[in-house]
C-alpha cells in the first residue's frame, strides 16, 4: 500500500502512479505551431510524414508535477518551474503515451526548497525541477549546487519573434495555469501581465538552435535547461547557441536572460 506524505521529509521518493495520454496528430501539429514552426517544415505540421518534436514529451509528462502538487504537501500555487532535463530513447509516434511518476529528490536550501520529479516512458525520459519559495529550514539535505558554466562563445545567434497569442496558443497543449492568461492572476504574483509558459520558450529555443546548427528539429536526443526569467508574450527571444558536443545556448529576453541549457542532436 503507497503511503500518503504528510510532510516534504516523506516526500522523497514518492510514488505518483501511471498515467497514459493519447494525442493525435492535430495535437502535434499544434504543438509544433504553438513553439514556432513554419509552414515550410512539412514534416512539423502536415500529417503525411509527420515527425513529433521530442520536446512535446515535456508537456506529456507534466501530469506528474499536478500529481505531486495535489498530494497536499506544498502549495501547488506558490511553486515554480526552474528546470527541465528530457532524454530521448527514440521517435515519438502518434497515439498512446504510457508513463510512470516518482518524486525523486526534495530538498531543503534553507529559504526554499527543490522538489525534483521524474517521469518514465519507454521513448522518454523527462525531469522537472519545481522551486518552492519561503518553505524550508525542515532538516532536509541541502542537495547539490547548481553547476558552474563557462561564459557562452555563441557560434550561431538568431531573433524568434513571439506573439501575444502565444501564451493562449501554447495553453492548448496542456497547462491551462491561469498565469498564463488571466490577468488578475499574473498580476496578484508580480507580472505586469500573462506570461508566456517556461516549456514554450524552452520549445522555441531548441526547435530555434537546431535549425541554427542544421539539424532536424525532430533530431533532439537530449536536452537541460535552467528556466530563469519569465517571457511575457510578444516579446522577441534572442536565442544564442555554441557548437559542441553538447550545444550550449541561451535566450535573453529584453535585457534579462530567459533560459540556459545544453542539448544533443542525432
Amino acid at each position: 500500500m503507497t503511503v500518503r506524505p504528510t510532510d516534504l521529509a516523506e516526500l522523497a521518493g514518492c510514488d505518483l502512479g501511471s498515467h497514459t495520454v493519447t494525442f493525435t496528430d492535430r495535437d502535434a501539429i499544434l504543438y509544433a505551431l504553438s513553439v514556432g514552426a513554419e509552414a515550410d517544415e512539412l514534416e512539423l505540421v502536415y500529417e503525411r510524414d509527420l515527425r513529433v518534436i521530442p520536446t512535446y514529451a515535456c508537456a506529456l509528462g507534466l501530469w506528474a508535477v499536478e500529481a505531486a502538487g495535489e498530494l497536499g504537501v506544498y502549495d501547488r500555487t506558490n511553486s515554480l518551474h526552474v528546470g527541465q532535463a528530457l532524454e530521448v530513447h527514440g521517435p515519438i509516434p502518434v497515439g498512446a503515451v504510457e508513463m510512470t511518476g516518482r518524486v525523486n529528490d526534495v530538498w531543503d536550501k534553507g529559504r526554499a526548497s527543490v522538489v525534483v520529479i521524474d517521469v518514465e516512458a519507454e521513448l522518454f525520459t523527462a525531469g522537472y525541477t519545481i522551486f518552492l519559495p519561503g518553505v524550508g529550514e525542515w532538516g532536509g539535505e541541502r542537495g547539490p549546487s547548481s553547476p558552474g558554466s563557462e561564459p557562452l562563445e555563441p557560434t550561431w545567434q538568431g531573433t524568434v519573434g513571439t506573439s501575444r497569442e502565444a501564451a493562449v496558443l501554447y495553453r492548448l497543449t496542456g497547462d491551462r495555469h491561469p498565469v498564463h492568461v488571466d490577468p488578475d492572476v499574473s498580476g496578484s504574483l508580480g507580472f505586469d501581465r500573462p506570461i508566456l509558459h517556461g516549456l514554450a520558450t524552452l520549445g522555441m529555443a531548441v526547435r530555434a538552435v537546431a535549425g541554427g546548427i542544421g539539424a532536424h528539429p525532430a533530431a533532439l536526443g537530449s536536452l537541460e535547461a535552467r528556466l530563469i526569467s519569465p517571457v511575457l508574450p510578444g516579446q522577441d527571444l534572442e536565442v544564442a547557441a555554441e557548437r559542441g558536443e553538447p550545444v550550449r545556448y541561451e535566450v535573453r529576453a529584453g535585457d534579462e536572460v530567459a533560459l540556459t541549457g545544453s542539448a544533443t542532436f542525432a
